[in-house]
């Protein structure tokens, strides 16, 4: 048996049974609980204070709410699925506990603009979790790279070896992106912070209410100025939506990374038995399950917010039904980044990388030919002609089986006169690595310099 609709008066007849299922949201909505009775407890006492209710009645459906709160809570108090959302169910609650008296708390108040305001009030707790939950990974991370600032590897462009770094730099290039990755989540939130209650069904109110009061009690930064943009909007549902799955992006190139890394044919990582699984019928196996996850659900994100891009572009002002898509879409995500988040912090804290083989690895493949090219700019040489020089160099070590660091003085002087025993110094790995001390570069001391930034503006605890 379905609960009477609040909107029931207008009708005649009962809805179809079907309509009821199709048109009902409460199995999903059902978890803005708790922000949609602190709405209305905001709500109450604005209304109480303005005089619009009296303030006894103001009172006891406030202490009403706080009960119901609690009892959803406790578990004492279970969801009614014949409501038709969650500010039904709530005002049902209320109404049966306290009667007229409940009835009064919708008065300036519509369901259009209780539901975005629940939206955003939700969105900003769970926004607020995430970036949390974003930092903790960085500062594993950070830590990760404070270990190997020293830990020499070749870096790659095409997936081809290119320069030598090291690791620390190359780990702290993901700490960026996710830095911005909170930016973007902390910029968003001017936005969002924003209270549509009060609004109504789109064009405001009669009653003498006062929306920067119930702002104010829910944190929120101001009330929406123009009320049809308060209910119709959900921008920032899409700009959240937009972050998490840029964030996503950003997961699962580390974690593409680390599935190839930890393979027997790179053996740079080895992740914790703990963060990984075994195969059903060949024993020999070490899956790195939980990288793959993460690269796989970042499909899940991107659909979530292609969806709510689809359900927005067309809709007319103001509220229409077709929003009541938001929510599945965001929860998804948004459960989703805080699963993705909650599994790699702990994952890559207990890694542990490769130096010997990072260090092999960048001994091949003439990745200190660039530093070749710029000892021969040191000696007056133009760029494109020591570029020029180089290449031929190593297309022939390449023919003969040598490297840069094995060719004799007299073998580079048939290339240069110019050469002299100061190159060997010049294309050592550790030198590489260590002179490349520009703004931003991967020296040790450039790579300490990135992780206490990170630290200082990003893993303060103030």
């Amino acid at each position: 048996m379905s609960a009477e609709k609040l909107w029931s008066g207008r009708f005649s007849g009962s809805t179809d049974s079907r309509a009821d299922d199709f048109n009902s949201s409460i199995g999903f909505d059902k978890r803005l609980y708790r922000h949609d009775i602190l709405g209305s407890i905001a709500h109450a006492r604005m209304l109480g204070k303005k005089g619009i209710i009296a303030s006894e009645e103001a009172n006891l459906i406030e202490s009403t709410l706080s009960d119901i709160l609690q009892e959803i809570e406790d578990g004492s108090l279970d969801f009614d699925y014949g409501c038709e959302d969650i500010h039904m169910f709530v005002e049902k609650v209320l109404t049966d506990r306290i009667g007229d008296v409940g009835k009064k708390l919708h008065t300036a108040r519509s369901r259009n603009d209780q539901v975005a305001f629940d939206f955003r009030y939700w969105l900003r707790d769970e926004a607020l979790c995430v970036i949390s939950l974003t930092k903790e990974l960085m500062r594993v991370l950070c830590n990760q790279a404070e270990k190997h600032c020293e830990t020499i590897m070749p870096s790659y462009t095409h997936l081809q070896r290119a320069q030598p770094a090291v690791l620390g730099h190359h780990l702290m290039a993901y700490v960026f992106m996710l830095s911005r990755d909170v930016e973007r989540m902390n910029d968003a939130m001017k936005r969002l912070n924003i209270s549509p209650l009060g609004s109504c069904a789109l064009a405001g109110t009669t009653f003498d209410t006062d929306r920067f009061m119930t702002a104010e009690l829910c944190g929120f930064s101001a009330p929406c100025m123009n009320s049809m943009d308060g209910v119709s909007d959900r921008d920032f549902c899409i700009e959240y939506l937009s972050a998490f799955a840029t964030e996503m992006m950003h997961l699962s190139r580390l974690a593409e990374e680390t599935i190839i890394w930890s393979s027997l044919e790179f053996r740079v990582v080895t992740l914790d038995d703990s963060f990984t699984t075994g195969s059903s019928i060949m024993p020999q196996k070490k899956n790195s399950d939980m990288a793959e996850l993460i690269r796989g659900k970042t499909g899940r994100v991107y659909g979530d917010l292609m969806s709510i891009l689809t359900v927005m572009k067309g809709l007319p002002l103001a509220y229409n039904k077709d929003m009541q898509e938001d929510k599945e879409c965001l929860f998804d995500a948004v459960d989703t980044l805080k699963q993705c988040l909650t599994v790699a912090a702990p994952m890559y804290a207990t890694a542990t990388y490769n130096a010997e083989v990072l260090r092999k690895a960048a001994s091949d493949g003439f990745i200190n030919a660039t530093d070749l090219a710029d000892y021969l700019v040191g000696k007056g040489l133009p760029f494109r002609t020591a570029y020029k020089i180089v290449g031929n160099i190593v297309g022939d070590c390449e023919h003969s089986g040598k490297n840069l660091e094995t060719l004799t003085l007299d073998e580079y002087k048939n290339y240069s006169e110019v050469f002299d025993e100061k190159l060997f110094d010049a294309i050592s790995l550790e030198n590489c690595v260590k002179r490349r001390t520009s703004y931003g570069g991967t020296s040790p001391d450039s790579v300490k310099k990135q992780i206490d930034f990170v630290k200082k503006n990003f893993l303060t605890d103030n």
